[in-house]
């Protein structure tokens, strides 16, 4: 479970999409409040997504080689396939360039709220509910993994704490790196989309491979 997390939250905190558009809202007229609300709406996600699945399994992982416990590896090798398939047809057929989405023309007029709810929708919900799959073997009778838990919420929010922390801490040089690696970004947001779906999807393929096999 921990490696599962580790690398599923890796790549969530490296996705392009949030990170280009926290970036944006960084460095709007309000941009610290407004980050401030993205980054904790998006950490409130992680945190009910792994504790709805905690009230499902009552933090108690399944018994080896029992029914439960197959359906959970199947799961996440459900999720595996479907991203190796994601990041496979988004190489050979990449969405046809297109403007800016019509709310970064609004962005300096954007509430606290709409920022927390743009974090919703920027969440990669297929990483997310990979996560919860491998979250289902956790046993919160135990400190590790409790810890664990902890640590792969914190992971996938790792990015928009360290870029709100550089604003907070110098906001004129923060705002100038910033919006040059939001231009990275966009420069090479398919590689990295593709890239990251492919990497956590042949590894959640193949580790479920190997739980069923074993």
């Amino acid at each position: 479970m921990v490696l599962d997390l580790l690398v599923i939250g890796t790549a969530i905190t490296l996705g392009p999409l949030h990170n280009s558009a926290y970036v944006l809202l960084l460095s709007s007229r309000r941009g610290v409040r407004q980050g401030l609300a993205f980054l904790l709406s998006w950490l409130a996600n992680l945190i009910v997504v792994i504790a709805c699945v905690m009230l499902l399994t009552g933090g108690q992982p399944p018994d080896l080689h029992t029914k439960p416990s197959t359906a959970s590896i199947a799961v996440k090798l459900a999720f595996g396939v479907a991203l190796v398939c994601y990041a496979v047809y988004r190489h050979r057929r990449p969405p046809r360039p297109h403007g800016p989405p019509r709310w970064q023309a609004r962005i300096d007029d954007a509430s606290p709220a709409t920022a927390a709810g743009l974090a919703w929708v920027l969440q990669p919900w297929a990483l997310v509910g990979a996560g919860a799959a491998a979250a289902v073997d956790a046993n919160l009778s135990t400190a590790a993994d409790w810890a664990a838990l902890t640590g792969y919420c914190l992971l996938a929010t790792l990015s928009l704490i360290v870029m709100e922390t550089y604003m907070l801490r110098a906001p004129e040089a923060a705002n100038a790196r910033l919006n040059g690696l939001r231009d990275w970004l966009n420069r090479h947001q398919e590689q990295l989309i593709v890239r990251l779906s492919l990497v956590v999807g042949l590894w959640l393929t193949a580790h479920s491979i190997y739980q069923l096999v074993v």
